[in-house]
């Protein structure tokens, strides 16, 4: 029987962490589109208190981020090895390619945003979502 074969660690955790940035500002783009703006951070409401649709934007960015470095990990460690079934594969092509087209809809229309506000905010989005991804990756992988 013929010894199961699985990707480099160092590759997994690369995919992993490619995809959830790019996850990470999907989830950022179509957000932004629907009011929840990271932007809000360096605006103050009413009486001095940050709106709470920056903080679900965050928690949203950050927990798309993780779960998509974890799930990618597991899915590239089974692929090698040719644990990933064909119909699964052409499912998770056809969402992640659906989330891409509908955050590349979102970012090309105008944004209410200011220019400044909205790199900033996309810049964090950014960084949240590579820290994450590789939190997620690190995780799946070290039970392996």
């Amino acid at each position: 029987m013929a010894e199961a074969t699985y990707f480099p660690r160092h590759l997994v955790l690369a995919g992993a962490l490619v995809s959830g940035v790019l996850l990470a500002l999907a989830v950022h783009m179509l957000g932004a589109r629907y009011g929840l703006d990271l932007g809000g951070l360096w605006r103050t409401g009413p009486r001095g208190f940050m709106p709470a649709g920056s903080a679900v934007a965050w928690w949203l960015i950050a927990t798309v981020a993780f779960s998509s470095g974890y799930f990618v990990a597991m899915l590239m460690h089974r692929a090698a090895s040719g644990q990933l079934p064909e119909r699964m594969r052409q499912f998770l092509i056809a969402v992640g390619v659906l989330v891409l087209a509908g955050a590349g809809q979102a970012a090309s229309a105008p944004s209410p945003v200011p220019t400044m506000s909205s790199v900033l905010a996309g810049l964090a989005a950014l960084c949240l979502g590579a820290v994450m991804a590789f939190c997620g990756a690190h995780f799946a992988l070290r039970g392996i």
